[in-house]
């Protein structure tokens, strides 16, 4: 579905893991942006009369034989735009500047300090800003139409802007949260600088989302997990199509407990969506024996999900579309996006399916974020509990046991998360954080019991702060919390000795350990 991008924020991709980011921080402004080819041409950006244009970030090289370019005229100045990163070394180079290796590299909080306050830093109130850096290349020398913005310790064109047009670049990332006042900084350049429209809102999405659905011609099978994302999708094509969606839970032996009372209860009951559920627990397992590499499990499970998607289809067919609740976090990990990006990791709705699916996919939610997805479905009715249900990952469980899958540690995975998340339930502490969990692999540790000594399983608790999935960092849970969780799990587990806290932030780490 192609929304409408007169007045709006074009970001070119050009692979950077925050590309998409991007746009949803725009849209955060309610302005709605889209992510297009980084080829996309100055003519093509005018004839949809974008009010801007951004240049992401990307792991290339300006100086590499092959990096993705920009069109050239896109730096003539008629177009406000803004580079990030990548974005901007193309912008210092497409002037005739120079880009090299830095002899220090820059990643991670760096700060900053605003040379001249007005643009893209107005009314920001700070002479210092601490931002988000992430880039080997630094602009080594830059010509006369540059003007200098801003300026760290180890690059001191930090930031910079064309002389007499309405053209910026930065070498930070103001679109991560790390960035002090980087959304204050964007909406500089949307409003300030572009003159943008607010044109952007959930209820809009939701309006042009059931008018184009319901122009789908065919019957549609949606898988629902319990999930949010599941559950949204299903939810929003049940409002879209109707009777010609039909709804499948999948028990797949990989989900977290009470999963299929609570799709029976929520979008059964409540909703009136038609529901079949499909035991397929031994058949999965059977799938995922002797595996331990996590890509080829998540490849595995997706290649099952569809085998079991297609039987049912022939079963109780025809369906002409198979529906998913991909996200774009999901699709930028995998590396299916609009431009140069790498697989971080693949996720089974996205990377495992196969490429003769006999099913066209709609992934209605593919261009949102989890809070967008949350506020859809509070927008379409979904009760608070699942709207606000934690994350969980399409392979479920099987991410969650490092190694090999196997009914113990499934049991010890399952009943260990459910402990951690009643926990938080209780003290009141689970709608704060975004992810909570347990999970488990092969670490056998020595504990005692009563005066024996025993070899156990090792449980590691991981509970992540984040706004989108893009980066996150560790919850500094209260020590009488963790020890409630602690004392749980080895007290009410059998095979469980000891409980470790994960305190690995994305990035470097990933969210799911797998």
């Amino acid at each position: 579905m192609e929304f409408d991008l007169a007045g709006g924020i074009a970001v070119l991709d050009f692979g950077s893991q925050y590309a998409h980011l991007i746009c949803r921080r725009v849209r955060s402004l309610g302005v709605y942006s889209a992510l297009l080819p980084h080829g996309t041409t100055a003519q093509e950006l005018e004839e949809k009369r974008v009010a801007g244009v951004i240049l992401s970030g990307g792991p290339a090289s300006v100086s590499s034989v092959g990096a993705p370019m920009a069109d050239p005229r896109i730096f003539d100045g008629r177009i406000p735009m803004l580079g990030i990163c990548y974005g901007y070394q193309l912008m210092v180079k497409a002037h005739g500047g120079e880009v090299g290796t830095a002899e220090q590299k820059e990643y991670g909080r760096a700060s900053i300090k605003v040379v001249e306050a007005g643009g893209l830093f107005e009314g920001l109130g700070a002479e210092r800003l601490v931002c988000w850096m992430s880039h080997s290349d630094s602009a080594m020398k830059i010509p006369g139409s540059l003007q200098v913005l801003a300026a760290s310790e180890s690059s001191p064109y930090a930031a910079v802007r064309l002389s007499g047009k309405p053209q910026f670049g930065v070498q930070f990332h103001p679109e991560v949260s790390h960035t002090e006042k980087g959304q204050a900084l964007l909406s500089n350049f949307v409003f300030g600088i572009c003159g943008a429209e607010r044109n952007w809102s959930m209820q809009g999405f939701l309006a042009q989302s059931v008018e184009g659905l319901s122009k789908l011609e065919g019957r549609v099978l949606c898988a629902v997990s319990g999930g949010v994302d599941s559950s949204v999708t299903t939810a929003l094509l049940h409002k879209a199509v109707g009777e010609r969606l039909r709804s499948v839970f999948i028990d797949t032996g990989l989900l977290r407990a009470g999963e299929a009372e609570q799709v029976k209860k929520y979008l059964g009951v409540e909703l009136g969506v038609t529901i079949t559920m499909v035991e397929a627990s031994e058949r999965f397992m059977k799938a995922l024996a002797g595996i331990a590499d996590p890509e080829e499990k998540r490849r595995v499970v997706g290649r099952t999900f569809a085998d079991v998607f297609e039987e049912f289809a022939k079963e109780e067919g025809p369906f002409e579309y198979l529906a998913q609740g991909t996200l774009y976090p999901d699709v930028i990990e995998s590396g299916r996006a609009t431009g140069p990006a790498s697989v971080i990791k693949t996720h089974h709705n996205v990377g495992g399916l196969p490429s003769d699916l006999s099913m066209k996919v709609v992934e209605p939610l593919r261009d949102l974020y989890k809070d967008e997805v949350r506020e859809l479905g509070t927008l379409i009715g979904l009760p608070r509990k699942v709207v606000e249900r934690h994350p969980f990952p399409g392979p479920g469980l099987a991410v969650r046991v490092v190694g090999e899958v196997t009914d113990e540690k499934l049991r010890i995975c399952r009943q260990a998360s459910k402990i951690v998340e009643d926990t938080l339930e209780e003290e009141g502490l689970y709608a704060r954080v975004w992810q909570a969990f347990a999970y488990v692999g092969d670490d056998m540790v020595t504990g005692v019991l009563g005066d024996e000594g025993r070899l156990g399983h090792q449980v590691t608790v991981k509970v992540v702060e984040s706004v989108d999935a893009m980066t996150a960092d560790w919850t500094r849970l209260d020590p009488q919390v963790l020890a409630r969780i602690s004392n749980r799990i080895t007290n009410e587990i059998g095979g469980v000795v000891g409980v470790a806290y994960s305190v690995s932030s994305k990035p470097p780490a990933t969210i799911e350990p797998q």
